[in-house]
């Protein structure tokens, strides 16, 4: 058997003004044939190099192809898109003929001309290998789920959990479904419900904790492949945006019609536990006399990387100042001419610094400090999705009025609290911590944190969904649509 593995994949904001173009993708590296070789640069690598190990350890050839990954942010420029998608076709003609294609995708990828980037790549794939080729994706459950998507693949996997923790854990569930069915062992039929929804559901809390269970329960019972949950990314102004679910049943398209129904009844059950509770800035600021004793963790949900925001607001760390608050850490801030200024003055050294607002009105505006450059690392890392390694570039811990910011010069969320104690903040001797990130903080911050407070701020993503202006995405959801019922999709 001859297996051949590619990843393409970003999140696309489409009402970010920024797009997403090939600087944002060298800055994760791109890698033709040999991301797997990278795994302290390249964020997916590892899951071709995985999937490699295992084809390899039956005795089957691998070819690897492309291998890149950006940062959310706006749409991706049409040429870099179809040069991308073109490299990995190229590759595959080269290969050819193979038993099994995997690809590590995202399913929110929007180009310039491209609404539904991963059906477009699987259906030119299905076009080069035929249908007896066996074809498979895991994508995000922030996903756009397409019919191309569920039409093209034979076996298509979201993660389970948010935050993804189950990445790896998944990309095992794919090879095996995959060479199963290469073997003539299963034929998997996919059935799935547009559950008619916008939402974020956080998986480490009830009730969607339980979901999870329920799902992975189901699966390898009475002939149930796999399920899965796709969220759906909000921030998209897309025709197939929102929760849709899916059922891979061994060849009973009944079978998976009637789970995948069963499991949209269930989100449409869990469809408030989707909305996102946040305070006000005072209100968090209020909290701070009478949280438990410890770490307060403060979420800035609306400035997350992860989501296309820029990571760059100031409205936290202004009302901070206004209000005297101290001892509190917060980051990032990603701010390339601050860094530098930093970078050229020293450690140690006292000044004047503008930081921040430099995006637009979602930014907030520029504060001027007077400060102190306390730590500068000019290769700062952290751990990120499922352990792999999130570069923030050169990084800077810039003291000023008792606060501790963290600024950078590549763009990207908070994942683990590693990211200030390597730049020399202990955690343990603060009070607050403010991490612009929506949820995958939760998994490193969650086991030190008395509290979490998920903070509302005027950033970039607003979690008001009824109040996102759709031009081209259906608006017969809920919460826009009181009684929006689950339908067979497409």
């Amino acid at each position: 058997m001859k297996l051949f593995t590619a990843c393409l994949a970003t999140e696309t904001n489409t009402f970010s003004p920024v797009p997403t173009g090939l600087r944002a993708f060298e800055e994760y590296g791109i890698y033709r044939g040999d991301g797997s070789a990278h795994p302290e640069k390249s964020l997916f690598g590892p899951l071709l190099g995985l999937w490699k190990g295992m084809a390899e350890g039956e005795g089957y050839e691998s070819v690897e192809s492309l291998c890149v990954f950006a940062q959310p942010s706006g749409l991706t420029p049409r040429a870099l898109y179809e040069e991308f998608r073109d490299v990995i076709l190229e590759d595959l003609k080269a290969a050819l003929p193979v038993d099994m294609v995997l690809f590590s995708l995202h399913g929110a990828m929007v180009a310039d001309g491209y609404d539904d980037c991963e059906g477009d790549i699987l259906t030119e794939v299905r076009a080069l290998v035929g249908p007896e080729c066996v074809v498979g994706a895991i994508v995000d459950p922030h996903c756009h789920t397409s019919a191309a998507m569920l039409e093209q693949a034979d076996v298509l996997i979201a993660y389970k959990e948010y935050p993804h923790t189950d990445v790896a854990e998944r990309a095992i569930e794919l090879y095996n479904l995959c060479a199963a069915t290469q073997r003539g062992e299963i034929k998997p039929v996919t059935r799935a419900y547009d559950c008619k929804t916008l939402g974020l559901w956080r998986t480490l809390q009830e009730p969607t904790k339980s979901f999870v269970a329920e799902m992975k329960a189901m699966e390898g019972q009475d002939g149930v492949l796999s399920v899965s949950f796709g969220h759906g990314f909000p921030w998209a102004d897309v025709p197939d945006g929102g929760a849709k679910v899916w059922a891979v049943v061994d060849g009973d398209a009944e079978q998976a019609e009637a789970v995948a129904k069963q499991l949209s009844e269930r989100v449409v059950g869990l469809r408030e536990a989707g909305v996102v509770e946040l305070i006000s800035i005072d209100a968090a600021i209020d909290q701070i006399g009478s949280a438990p004793e410890g770490l307060i963790v403060m979420a800035d949900v609306a400035d997350n990387a992860g989501g296309g925001a820029m990571t760059d607001s100031t409205f936290i760390l202004e009302r901070f100042l206004e209000r005297g608050v101290t001892n509190a850490a917060l980051g990032f801030f990603w701010d390339m001419g601050a860094v530098e200024i930093c970078q050229n003055a020293g450690v140690g050294t006292e000044l004047k610094l503008r930081v921040g607002g430099k995006c637009g009105p979602s930014s907030g505006r520029p504060l001027d400090l007077v400060g102190t450059v306390r730590a500068i690392n000019t290769d700062h890392v952290q751990p990120g999705l499922g352990g792999s390694a999130s570069h923030l570039g050169t990084s800077v811990w810039f003291e000023t009025a008792g606060l501790d910011l963290i600024l950078t010069s590549i763009r990207a969320q908070v994942f683990s609290p590693q990211a200030y104690e390597d730049l020399g903040i202990e955690l343990a001797k603060r009070r607050v911590v403010v991490v612009k990130s929506s949820e995958h903080f939760s998994a490193g911050f969650g086991p030190i944190a008395a509290e979490t407070l998920y903070i509302d701020t005027p950033g970039a993503l607003q979690s008001d969904f009824k109040a996102l202006v759709f031009e081209r995405r259906a608006p017969d959801y809920w919460p826009r649509v009181e009684v929006a019922e689950p339908a067979p999709f497409p």
